[in-house]
């Protein structure tokens, strides 16, 4: 009896190792596989600016494909949410196009400038008004310019549109032009594509939106007699241009080994194609000082 047992037992364990061998085998042998990456698999979680849309997905694309065992993931729900979701700890990178508030500096966000963007103002292909001043494009935002008429163009209502309160652009858009709190807006968008579709569609309309979404299904107005290119911004003669910037809780340093090579990554020659692919005049990344 002690025998039998003993040959079943034998069996059983010949058949479980042939059983590991056929899982093993398909017709050649296949070696253990190691993970493409020396760190756990981790999610780096991004939130924030609309206007960095299109850099944040190629860089979540990119990033996964150099460093398979990280995703990159992030949502677009404007500056103010993206660095409320770091502080909470809902995300660790926010996505801002706009500098902090003291509010939340005291609060622990760090920000750091990673490139320069500028904002384009532009208007439905069909009006004959091509150039503004900053000075005109103030007063059109505070409702004293209302018809294009005043401006050199056709007898023709100016429909003012923005995007909605907490955008970063809308933020860099109205300080920039000392006009913060005094804007009367008919249309508040949520998005650039948004922005975009509006004006486009909309007779008479006028809006801003980031460079890189620029498309020609609107017009960008030159102003101050500087036309809308990334040359201008790059020299610093465009009226409008503003940082884009990554926030975290806390200084870099303090910041996951994950979160930290993806800073580093920006800095590569590989990362800083990618920022220019995605229409961004690239800035080596430093210490945001909190000026616009």
């Amino acid at each position: 009896m002690t025998g039998k047992k003993h040959i079943t037992a034998g069996a059983m364990a010949v058949l479980l190792l042939l059983v590991f061998l056929i899982w093993r085998y398909d017709g050649v042998w296949k070696p253990h596989r190691k993970s493409a990456s020396p760190y756990p698999a981790q999610t780096v979680v991004m939130a924030g600016s609309t206007s960095m849309e299109k850099f944040a997905n190629m860089l979540a694309e990119c990033y996964r494909e150099a460093h398979p065992g990280v995703t990159v993931t992030a949502e677009f729900t404007g500056s103010s949410a993206g660095v409320q979701a770091v502080l909470s700890g809902r995300a660790d990178v926010g996505l801002s196009s706009r500098p902090l508030t003291t509010a939340e500096e005291a609060s622990g966000a760090a920000a750091y400038v990673i490139a320069m963007d500028g904002i384009a103002v532009i208007t439905d292909r069909d009006n004959l008004v091509t150039a503004l001043t900053t000075k005109q494009l103030a007063d059109i935002y505070t409702g004293q310019i209302k018809d294009w008429q005043e401006l050199g163009g056709r007898k023709q209502p100016i429909v003012v549109a923005g995007r909605e309160a907490g955008s970063g652009t809308r933020s860099a858009f109205e300080e920039l032009l000392g006009i913060e709190d005094r804007c009367y807006y008919a249309n508040e968008l949520d998005s650039e594509g948004a922005m975009l579709a509006r004006i486009a569609s909309t007779p008479g309309a006028v809006g801003y939106v980031s460079f890189d979404v620029l498309d020609d299904t609107v017009c960008a107005l030159a102003l101050d007699g500087v036309e809308a290119t990334a040359e201008r911004v790059k020299a610093g003669s465009y009226p409008l241009c503003r940082s884009f910037l990554l926030v975290t809780k806390g200084a870099l340093e303090e910041q996951s080994r994950q979160v930290q090579e993806i800073f580093a990554y920006l800095q590569t020659e590989e990362g800083r194609k990618l920022m220019r692919d995605a229409g961004l005049i690239v800035s080596d990344c430093h210490k945001c000082n909190n000026k616009p």
